[in-house]
């Protein structure tokens, strides 16, 4: 397996899983890639971080998709760099992705429910998530 070098930081990780649940589908549409980069452009989280490191983090998550478990490696990254406390934070950040075209397929809902259980997100607290990145992307 070709793993990262460097850890990530926890940006990084928040980051990691914005491209995640995008990429899930093998189709990264372009509501998609300008919420993530909405998000890291607004959220106090991201506040002191270089958007350049977007597109290493994105070919981090590119390659460990490529791998045989490269998603059980990809999510032991994120747990790694990210605080608990950060969790419910980086579910909403992939709700709001994955919720950001208006369209939800399969894969990316199995994406979502892996990171809820990867991260250990409360049922219902993700459900109060979820539906908040739902009405936020509701269309007239």
């Amino acid at each position: 397996m070709h793993a990262p070098t460097a850890a990530m930081s926890l940006q990084d990780a928040l980051v990691a899983v914005m491209v995640a649940s995008s990429a899930s589908d093998e189709n990264m549409r372009t509501a998609e890639l300008v919420a993530i980069q909405r998000m890291v452009n607004h959220m106090p989280v991201f506040a002191d971080y270089d958007a350049d490191r977007i597109r290493r983090v994105s070919q981090i998550v590119f390659d460990l998709f490529e791998e045989e478990d490269g998603l059980d490696a990809l999510f032991g990254l994120i747990r790694a760099a990210l605080p608990e406390r950060l969790n419910e934070t980086a579910y909403a950040l992939a709700c709001d992705v994955v919720t950001a075209d208006g369209k939800h397929n399969e894969v990316e809902l199995r994406m979502l429910e892996e990171i809820r259980e990867e991260l250990s997100i409360d049922r219902l607290h993700a459900a109060a998530i979820e539906w908040g990145a739902r009405v936020r992307h509701m269309t007239p």
